[in-house]
């Protein structure tokens, strides 16, 4: 089993905004990340991106994007993700567990495309609910659960 890491974590206080980093945070169990404005009691608490992606993006759109300006909450990085699948669990730390509910959605003109001109969520990222919560941090490990 192939193993990543958390490159960073990011959050933002409300929907609509590009989310700032932080060292850690607690995911709360079918709620999301503590102090995110995208918590909640839904499908979509928690969004992961492949830093890969972020960094081949700057590369091909000549931009300097980091941690939270794709909006997205985990940025993993070592782990190829797209393969997965709605349905596949993703570990963290040592038992943190997502699982996702959706790859990609919808693309409109959100904060990022109009920052940017560019957006990965609509095509690469993942959606995931909080199966187990507790703390991570920058550099935690990130695992694929097997189904």
């Amino acid at each position: 089993m192939s193993k990543g890491l958390i490159y960073a974590i990011s959050i933002s206080l409300e929907r609509g905004q590009l989310k700032k980093e932080v060292h850690e945070a607690n995911l709360i169990e079918n709620y999301g990340i503590e102090n995110d404005g995208h918590a909640g009691n839904w499908s979509r608490q928690i969004t992961c991106l492949n830093w890969f992606s972020v960094q081949k993006a700057n590369i091909e759109h000549n931009l300097n994007i980091g941690p939270g300006d794709f909006a997205e909450n985990i940025l993993i990085d070592g782990l190829d993700l797209s393969n997965l699948i709605v349905g596949n669990r993703i570990s963290l730390a040592t038992d943190v567990v997502l699982e996702i509910t959706q790859i990609g959605k919808e693309d409109h003109p959100s904060i990022v495309s109009r920052t940017f001109g560019i957006s990965l969520l609509p095509s690469e990222g993942l959606f995931c609910k909080v199966i187990n919560g507790g703390k991570i941090r920058k550099r935690d490990s990130v695992e694929i659960i097997p189904f």
